[in-house]
């Protein structure tokens, strides 16, 4: 079977470091020949690759959407969903993505001057710079922190600092699960939930609650990431292939923000065509 494609990436219009072009060129150069542009809540990296995508490669639109879903004790947990080839422009997303941008925004400046009153070294001014044209998100305050010499690294800022439950966050209220498999669906896209097995998500996702998302329009899981076991591929498989679930492989590529390669998990070449039968829009090529 052969797979020599990448469909979980983030540039810098979200929390990546490189540019669209940058990324086209670094999937290019790994021996893909289609990768999933996927930034979280916004598709505005989808125009630049229109422009810039190489002879050669393919690209999947799609965004990767911040959801949560409620756990036994009625706790929401943050649940990732890749959402592939949907409308643009459908006005219910493009609704929850200026929401979310607002919220978001307020939030991570919450969370620096949290960490100021703590005592930590950063400034809002350089976390802004860091951001660049997106929404200031946990990873450029953790590229502040390793800047500033308090953390090591992105993975211990986030441990020790920026986790959910830890004493410098801030809330962002994030659309539900069922609402954004729902809402993607509508818009004539591809819902894949990402990285199920990965920190708190596994607690929740049950093969039950997996397979209520079915009829609301879920049509995969991302089962080859870098967060998931030998053990925990297998079971997702199981789960899938019981359900009539695509699975997808992944590299959840960040550039210089994590120690991820780009293709180092990839999906099938036959799972990307029949995401591109479903989908509402045509993937990107010269």
């Amino acid at each position: 079977m052969t797979r020599t494609a990448d469909l979980h990436t983030h540039t810098s219009f979200s929390d990546g470091t490189d540019s669209v072009p940058e990324l086209l060129a670094a999937a290019l150069a790994a021996g893909l020949t289609t990768v999933g542009l996927t930034d979280h809540d916004t598709a505005a990296g989808w125009a630049v690759a229109r422009d810039a995508v190489p002879a050669g490669l393919r690209v999947l639109p799609g965004t990767e959407f911040s959801t949560k879903h409620p756990a036994p004790d009625g706790e929401l947990v943050s649940v990732h969903l890749l959402g592939y080839l949907f409308d643009e422009h459908d006005p219910a997303i493009t609704a929850e993505w200026q929401r979310m941008r607002d919220e978001r925004a307020g939030r991570g400046q919450r969370i620096v001057e949290n960490l100021i009153a703590g005592g930590y070294p950063i400034t809002l001014q350089r976390v802004r710079e860091l951001a660049g044209p997106s929404a200031i998100a946990r990873p450029h305050i953790a590229r502040a922190l390793m800047e500033a010499g308090a953390v090591t690294s992105v993975g211990e800022a986030f441990d020790e600092l920026l986790d959910e439950n830890g004493p410098f966050y801030a809330a962002l209220r994030s659309t539900s699960l069922r609402e954004g498999i729902a809402m993607v669906s509508a818009a004539g896209g591809v819902p894949v939930i990402a990285h199920p097995r990965a920190r708190q998500a596994s607690a929740v996702l049950t093969a039950e609650v997996i397979a209520s998302l079915v009829p609301l329009g879920l049509r995969g899981l991302e089962v080859d990431h870098p967060d998931h076991d030998q053990a925990a591929r297998t079971e997702l498989r199981g789960i899938a292939a019981e359900l009539g679930l695509l699975t997808t492989g992944s590299s959840d590529y960040h550039g210089a923000n994590k120690t991820l390669r780009i293709g180092q998990e990839r999906t099938a070449d036959e799972v990307v065509e029949q995401i591109i039968e479903l989908g509402v829009t045509a993937p990107i090529s010269r």
